[in-house]
């Protein structure tokens, strides 16, 4: 038997191993995610309008989409999402999400490109925390506006359910992105979460955020924080 235990024993170290490098991986991601946010945000003349971000329901951060790294021009990211908590204050703790093939309107350059999605309504939420959706089929998406105010914002940029930005080699610009396949990425929450928890159960059920993710969390808490407000029930 003592042969079989040491055996067994051995093998630990490798079934863990993948489990830690998936962990090590997600932390690297969401510093990698906070940077963008944080780098956009800092040049507000550049960035996304402060007015969106303070309306939007959930943001999509993706940190260096692969763009023109397959042979039939497929794209291929790694990122997160959060969503504004139940009574409008503060965000969810983070999803993962994989984004995949689409085709993109406007490309700015590069082989890598930060995306960045705001969902605006409430159908886009719902969409958007489904295992799985296509960008334009299944939810409306368009450029999103750069500058301080969104006053230059087209009809259909308003009555989009998603807009969405890209940077690339420091240029930042609205995304006509169509076409891509944005899948909840079940793997990378166990490996953030210890189990396999959908993006639903994360965002609606006030999953506590890991330590991982504090930063992130702070950065959209600074940017865009919703203050809660008390609705009186009748007067004294």
């Amino acid at each position: 038997m003592k042969p079989i235990l040491m055996s067994a024993l051995a093998l630990v170290p490798l079934a863990v191993a993948p489990l830690l490098a998936k962990e090590n991986d997600n932390a690297k991601r969401l510093n990698e995610a906070a940077a963008v946010f944080t780098e956009i945000m800092d040049t507000p003349d550049k960035g996304i309008p402060q007015e969106l971000l303070e309306n939007a329901h959930c943001i999509v951060i993706v940190p260096g989409l692969k763009t023109a790294a397959f042979v039939f021009g497929g794209k291929y990211g790694k990122g997160y999402l959060s969503c504004r908590n139940k009574n409008g204050a503060g965000w969810s703790a983070p999803g993962t999400v994989r984004i995949e093939g689409g085709s993109v309107g406007f490309q700015i350059g590069g082989s890598e490109t930060d995306l960045i999605m705001l969902v605006m309504n409430d159908r886009g939420e719902d969409k958007l925390l489904a295992s799985k959706f296509t960008l334009g089929a299944e939810g409306s998406v368009a450029a999103g506006p750069v500058g301080r105010t969104a006053t230059a914002q087209t009809d259909a940029q308003m009555h989009a359910e998603i807009l969405s930005w890209s940077r690339s080699q420091g240029l930042f610009a609205g995304l006509a992105l169509e076409g891509a396949t944005l899948r909840q990425d079940l793997d990378d929450n166990r490996a953030l979460y210890g189990k396999k928890l959908e993006n639903r159960h994360i965002v609606t059920q006030g999953t506590r955020p890991p330590a991982a993710a504090a930063k992130l969390m702070a950065l959209l808490n600074k940017y865009s924080r919703r203050e809660h407000k008390e609705v009186p029930t009748g007067t004294e």
